[in-house]
């Protein structure tokens, strides 16, 4: 089949986007009608691209025009999302969307485009990106390796699933009087970006900013196929750790946390997951996506070793996904590769 017997049309639609995107495998919420409307809100241009066969919608892209110091660029966040029986057409789908990619950087003057894609990390995969022209990015924008826990389960099940320690954590915080709220209020916002802040600064990474989050939680607050919830843990009147988790399609997915200063002996953080999960199994969904992994789990001295170790606690299973791809438009891409570069050596992982 010639990919000139695909057609791409820009969606318009909400509900035959997230039809689509949330009745396939693999998805995540980076790819639903929520976040492009938080990105809008955060003023960035959006397409919503969606490829036909034979009027018959098998694939979608969503393509961001992200505003960064070192230059615009595009960038396509855990997409495309590919018709489960379509993967043999895997190449062709791709072949088409870049073509597009291609011409939307030109007209917005961007000197790259950068895929996330949700594909197995394998070398068959990273061959079609190459045949396409694309070279691996010097940075990751998003979890690649993700640790993810099948919520199929009853809650006795899942309780020993657990890491024996894990487990004990999480009754242990029971038995301390730990107690987990959860809302989106402004209040419970203004208690999650203290806490978030004490995180940043105490393990030295930039945070995103107050208008960023409470952007995202807006625009994942308006939807139906989607729900967002600020989780607090609460000791003594105090909160001492938080969690933003966005229920979307068939997951639950663990995507900001944070936690005090002190009380480091109270295991609240354990107990906060545990009912994050019992809520996601109320909700119907399938899996609770604890998100970014170290890739190397068992290097002691990765920034996120601490943290890897205390999602598998939970049981479940690790993801490895393709690496970010980059289609180079234009020379100025080099200046940022530089930078991306610099990024990455800075963050030690």
């Amino acid at each position: 089949m010639s990919s000139t017997s695909l057609k791409i049309y820009e969606i318009r639609e909400k509900q035959v986007w997230e039809n689509f995107v949330t009745s396939q495998e693999e998805h995540s919420f980076l790819h639903s009608w929520a976040w492009g409307e938080f990105n809008k809100s955060m003023g960035d241009k959006i397409w919503r691209l969606g490829v036909y066969e034979s009027g018959e919608l098998i694939a979608v892209a969503l393509l961001i025009k992200v505003h960064a110091r070192r230059g615009d660029f595009l960038f396509v966040p855990h997409g495309p999302i590919i018709e489960n029986q379509k993967y043999n057409l895997k190449f062709k789908i791709l072949e088409i969307l870049t073509k597009e990619f291609r011409k939307a950087a030109k007209e917005e003057k961007t000197s790259f485009v950068r895929v996330s894609p949700l594909f197995k990390n394998t070398e068959e995969n990273a061959e079609v990106f190459r045949k396409l022209q694309y070279r691996p990015a010097p940075i990751y924008m998003h979890a690649e390796v993700t640790w993810t826990l099948s919520l199929k389960k009853s809650e006795n099940e899942l309780l020993y699933g657990m890491r024996k320690n894990t487990r004990n954590l999480v009754r242990r915080a029971e038995k301390e009087e730990v107690k987990i709220e959860f809302g989106t209020s402004p209040d419970a916002l203004d208690e999650f970006m203290k806490l978030y802040k004490q995180t940043s600064h105490k393990h030295s990474f930039i945070p995103f900013s107050k208008r960023y989050i409470e952007n995202e939680i807006k625009a994942f607050d308006q939807e139906k196929k989607c729900s967002i919830k600020i989780y607090l843990a609460k000791y003594s009147g105090q909160c001492i750790s938080g969690a933003i988790i966005v229920f979307y399609g068939n997951s639950a997915f663990y995507h900001h946390g944070a936690s005090g200063s002190g009380f480091s002996k109270i295991p609240a953080s354990y107990l906060l997951q545990w009912e994050a999960m019992k809520d996601a199994k109320k909700e119907n969904k399938e899996f609770y996506n604890f998100w970014g992994i170290a890739k190397n789990e068992e290097d002691k001295k990765h920034p996120w070793y601490g943290l890897s170790l205390f999602k598998k606690g939970f049981g479940g299973e690790r993801k490895d996904y393709l690496h970010a791809q980059d289609l180079v438009i234009s020379p100025l891409y080099w200046l940022s590769y530089a930078v991306d570069k610099a990024r990455l050596w800075k963050r030690g992982v």
